[in-house]
């Protein structure tokens, strides 16, 4: 069942009374006919001009899983800019789908509110060995257990071949045939609802993959205005960008509408050029509002930048584009370059403690001050947005992925700190994200991979990919991208037993996401219901949150060495409720007290803390 309301009018749509209504927006051609290539209507129909340079012709007898092609008046046939499926890959022929054939049983599905978001990120080609959206489903249980409550998928629009990251994409309506396909998708979003699991879709408006994209065959998708890292820039604010800008926001519409996805994570929208009064990324938010509204969902909107820009989500009053939350990858630049010493790339300009307090405090740590990296000036203020409108992260796809060797964390840095790290994300202020596996020390690698059928253009991607690595250690030759074992040894174990180790990680995580879940404090956003502080010189940082009913404390020591710190707490009973040098944790066992008792004036008595930990003091008010 598709939502009720909502129609596409673009592509192919099966409708009610029966037959397929073809629509296409071609301005560069005079004429297009649709080839229908299966079924009982087989055969070349002439399309009828619209005005503004939309064709369209409804065809009876056509029916889901016929195969069709646009012919333009050269003569050359290609597939549909908005086809909703590619079952034989992005240079063949389109089907056509009826969404409405799809039985959806979520028993009243709302979505839930985006405090309590906790995302588990995955590529879905990778997360399972089979590599697809129903071998997926198998691991949902598990990711509720672990205590996530929403899956972030990596792009699924088609891309040339079977293996990619995603931001390949030529298709952006049709899900990855290799994956599954759209039911298979539908399928995995129905299966997430009813594990209670939020699904978000990361679609990619910035710019079009390489291979297999025709759009500029049929109209004027692109300009020459701007330019991106990865090619053209979209047309959304030049001339005939009217029917452009349709095409997303019918395509936001569409994951909404047609596969119920509880929200869209943006990428890099500092590449969507749009200087119109009211730009795209203000249009989505509106239009993707006005889908909530409707359906009576709670659906949301996530920004990926590095601008450290916070008009993204300012109100529209506030002259902002009024989107939900925004990425923050300041906290993970400050985090990893405290923990790992690295000064390569962009991690130039971090590897101060300082910078995770600010972090910790403010979420960006650049707002206004010179970055050696940019050579500029870099940020903004935060303008003390509250932390639920920040995603946080100690690994992402990016971050691991575009590595030299596509190393994580769990490859360098020893268990306390992992421990640390995990601790420093789940018990931040903000929203926390995982990377698939990060939650057990995954061992294999995350490699940037393709499957590109253009050879000179695999060669092009492989030769860029060898002059841009801006971090890692590589032992050896770096991973050629379009090698399949490349892709292979990014396949995560996620489905074994863990033992050792691994077993140890998966059960701190568990009890991080569960003292999230457990203390009331730790689910205040609010600037004035926290406060940061610290000892930079001891290399110590103290946060403390609190709510009428309940406080918390949470010491993070990132110091190599065990040293006496002043605990500053409010009065009151504080009971430890985790300290991750403990021997369960495989630490050298706790020094700190399990109970302090703070008079009426509170108290600032020294505690003993280990190397590389955390503790966390909880308190009933």
């Amino acid at each position: 069942m598709v939502a009720s309301g909502w129609r596409m009018e673009l592509g192919a749509t099966v409708l009610r009374e029966g037959g397929v209504q073809f629509r296409v927006w071609a301005p560069k051609s005079t004429a297009v006919n649709v080839l229908i290539l299966s079924g009982k209507a087989a055969g070349t129909v002439p399309m009828q001009p619209e005005g503004k340079g939309y064709h369209s012709v409804t065809v009876p007898g056509v029916i889901d899983g016929d195969r069709y092609l646009f012919q333009l008046e050269s003569g050359k046939t290609y597939p549909d800019p908005v086809s909703r499926y590619q079952p034989d890959g992005v240079h063949e022929s389109s089907q056509v789908v009826d969404p409405g054939l799809f039985h959806w049983t979520e028993e009243g599905w709302q979505g839930i509110s985006l405090v309590d978001y906790r995302i588990y990120e995955i590529h879905v080609g990778t997360f399972t060995r089979e590599g697809t959206f129903e071998a997926a489903i198998e691991h949902l249980e598990y990711l509720v257990e672990l205590g996530v409550t929403a899956v972030e998928l990596m792009p699924v629009s088609q891309c040339p071949g079977t293996r990619n990251w995603g931001y390949d994409g030529a298709y952006h309506f049709a899900p990855q045939h290799s994956y599954g396909g759209p039911d298979g998708l539908r399928r995995l979003v129905q299966a997430c609802h009813r594990k209670g699991l939020a699904i978000l879709l990361d679609v990619v408006y910035n710019h079009f993959g390489p291979e297999g994209c025709y759009l500029d065959e049929f109209g004027h998708y692109f300009t020459d205005k701007y330019r991106t890292p990865w090619g053209r820039a979209v047309n959304l604010d030049g001339a005939e960008s009217d029917p452009v800008l349709e095409y997303f926001l019918v395509n936001a519409g569409y994951w909404i509408n047609e596969f119920h996805f509880d929200g869209l994570r943006l990428d890099a929208v500092d590449w969507i050029f749009d200087q119109t009064p009211k730009p795209l990324l203000r249009r989505l938010a509106d239009e993707v509002h006005a889908h909530r509204e409707r359906l009576g969902r709670k659906i949301h909107l996530f920004a990926e930048n590095d601008t450290n820009d916070v008009r993204l989500i300012n109100s529209p009053d506030k002259c902002g584009f009024g989107l939900d939350a925004q990425w923050c990858d300041n906290f993970h630049h400050a985090l990893r370059a405290l923990l790992t010493g690295e000064t390569t790339g962009y991690y130039e300009d971090f590897g101060q403690f300082a910078q995770l307090q600010k972090a910790f405090s403010e979420a960006f740590v650049y707002t206004g001050e010179y970055s050696r990296y940019r050579r500029r000036r870099h940020g903004g203020p935060t303008e003390r947005h509250p932390g639920f409108q920040f995603v946080v992260f100690s690994q992402n796809h990016d971050q691991v992925g575009n590595r030299k060797c596509g190393d994580r964390l769990s490859a360098t840095l020893p268990l306390n700190q992992l421990l640390l790290a995990a601790s420093a994300v789940i018990l931040s202020p903000y929203l926390p994200l995982l990377f698939m596996g990060e939650e057990y020390g995954e061992r294999a690698p995350f490699h940037y991979f393709i499957d590109h059928g253009d050879l000179e253009l695999a060669e092009q991607v492989f030769k860029g990919k060898l002059e841009e690595h801006p971090s890692g250690v590589c032992e050896g030759e770096i991973p050629d991208p379009s090698a399949e074992d490349t892709f292979l040894e990014s396949k995560t174990s996620v489905g074994t037993v863990k033992e050792g180790e691994q077993a140890v990680i998966l059960a701190f995580y568990r009890k991080l996401f569960s003292l999230r879940s457990s203390l009331p404090a730790l689910q205040v956003f609010q600037r004035d219901g926290m406060e940061v502080s610290g000892l930079p010189e001891q290399k110590v940082l103290f946060f403390r949150r609190w709510m009428e009913t309940n406080a918390v404390v949470c010491l993070f020591s990132f110091s190599n060495i065990q040293q006496d710190v002043p605990l500053p707490l409010p009065g009151g009973i504080w009971e430890r409720v985790l300290d991750s040098s403990a021997l369960e944790w495989r630490g050298p066992g706790e020094e700190t007290p399990e109970r302090i008792e703070a008079g009426e004036g509170g108290s600032r008595g020294m505690v003993r803390i280990n190397p590389f930990s955390v503790v966390v003091y909880s308190a009933k008010l």
